[in-house]
């Protein structure tokens, strides 16, 4: 493949290219269902959806990059342009064998997402996968973290939808004719708040001298770390679990949904927010399934979660971070599990609040700083850690979505474990529904898929339990 002009690579995506090893992977992905037209047979629509993917063949800049040569040493540095793209390896298309359940589709994503993207390449794939019993089709897309995050990747997909079901203007998802917006499309979703807060840390270094106050600031964090039970402060110490050693990387992929209505009536029962349901549903999930393990620790689990501090009429720009909270994984009680979620979610926003905006950014780049040395030799088994695990919620447009007349019936992000964090849970809402992607490490996490009964049983207790009293 013969390469163009060479681009500079900034920071923010080298890292990315830095960080991958052969046990740890670094790209995102997502996983589509659609369920054909009428009349339309699966057959059909994966051969209408290859035909019109391989005819997009004028290809936006990003799905031209490939690593500059010689890639290990200026491809940590500087990006090149493709001339051309090899459909044949890109876009791959796949039956599943018989009989074609759910399990053998998440098995298929399970083993291709710990597969290295080839830096000799533009660094992405996509595979049309046929051959579910149920008469869906599936798309499974991987793209490697240095060309965009997972809510990036999610944006460029919707691009290609439209909430028209008699809209036929289907095309690929890296066709350059998207950037010209002409069809009713839906709303894209917001940025990538954890993106945001780990490519912000280098703007933090360099803004240093305007972050006014932050010794004053420093000392709130620290007095609320002392006196405030329920606030998590930066590097406080989380407790040693499965979750949280060095892996390999061979990869386990569960996905789920469920209707957002079901989430939001429990959030109206308890008084509480959306996302305080998603973190009660986790946390029950992982007390049963590290339970399961003979492996729950004695204390509760720390989250890392970012977050949007927004308020109505804001538009500041950056008021965003990444906060710590307690799971309340200790607790067996689901009703007073949820009191102390949702205690400690309010204690770090409210800290948080009080924070002038850059010294907010600086808060959540403090709590997110080891990811950048995990793949250190020894730094997993000798650092302490502030947090055990990832959860991010990313919310997508409630219209029902479409591909040239087929409905998009199920959309999961794919995301990436890594060194001492070997499960990621990310939840995103399209079309009414509120879709779970569970990725974790495929030897130190058996049987992952059992997450998804535990995260039903807890929205069950959720439903049942009384309504949560507030303030007591």
């Amino acid at each position: 493949m013969k390469g163009g002009a060479v681009q500079y690579m900034p920071v923010t995506q080298s890292m990315f290219l830095i960080a991958e090893t052969r046990d740890q992977p670094m790209h995102v992905g997502g996983l589509q269902l659609f369920l054909p037209r009428d009349c339309q047979t699966a057959e059909e629509l994966a051969e209408e959806i290859h035909e019109k993917f391989l005819a997009a063949t004028d290809i936006q800049s990003t799905f031209l990059k490939r690593p500059a040569s010689p890639a290990n040493l200026a491809g940590y540095t500087a990006w090149q342009q493709a001339h051309d793209i090899d459909f044949d390896y890109h876009v791959r298309r796949i039956i599943l064998p018989r009989p074609g359940e759910i399990k053998n589709l998440l098995r298929y994503v399970s083993l291709n997402h710990g597969a290295l993207l080839d830096r000799s390449r533009p660094m992405w794939e996509l595979h049309i996968i046929e051959g579910l019993a149920d008469g869906r089709v599936a798309l499974y897309s991987k793209i490697h973290h240095s060309l965009a995050d997972g809510v990036t990747a999610l944006r460029m997909l919707q691009r290609t939808l439209t909430t028209d079901p008699d809209d036929r203007g289907g095309t690929a998802f890296w066709d350059n004719d998207l950037l010209r917006p002409r069809r009713k499309r839906p709303s894209a979703p917001k940025p990538s708040l954890l993106s945001r807060v780990t490519g912000a840390v280098g703007s933090a270094v360099e803004m240093a001298d305007e972050l006014i106050g932050t010794v004053p600031a420093a000392a709130k964090i620290a007095a609320a770390g002392v006196f405030d039970h329920d606030f998590v402060a930066p590097m406080q110490m989380a407790p040693d679990t499965i979750l949280n050693v060095p892996i390999g990387s061979a990869r386990r992929f569960a996905a789920q949904d469920w209707p957002v209505e079901r989430l939001r009536a429990a959030a109206r029962r308890h008084c509480i927010t959306f996302n305080d349901v998603v973190l009660a549903m986790c946390s029950g999930a992982l007390r049963r399934y590290l339970d399961d393990q003979d492996a729950l620790p004695d204390d509760s689990l720390h989250v890392c979660q970012p977050v949007s501090l927004h308020t109505e009429g804001d538009s500041a720009s950056n008021a965003i971070t990444a906060i710590l909270a307690r799971l309340a994984t200790d607790v067996a009680d689901p009703a007073e599990r949820l009191r102390e979620i949702v205690a400690s979610t309010a204690s770090a926003k409210g800290v948080v609040r009080e924070l002038k905006p850059l010294q907010s950014l600086a808060l959540g780049a403090a709590n997110v700083w080891p990811l950048a040395f995990a793949p250190v030799p020894g730094f997993v088994n000798y650092t302490p850690r502030g947090f055990n695990l990832m959860i991010s919620t990313v919310p997508g447009p409630e219209e029902d979505l479409y591909w040239n007349g087929a409905k998009l019936d199920g959309c999961y992000p794919v995301s990436i474990p890594m060194e001492g964090l070997a499960m990621n849970i990310t939840m995103t809402t399209v079309a009414g529904k509120a879709n779970f992607g569970i990725i974790g490490a495929r030897a130190q996490l058996p049987r992952l898929q059992r997450i998804l009964d535990h995260l039903e049983i807890s929205l069950v207790e959720l439903e049942e339990m009384e309504p949560l009293q507030q303030g007591a």
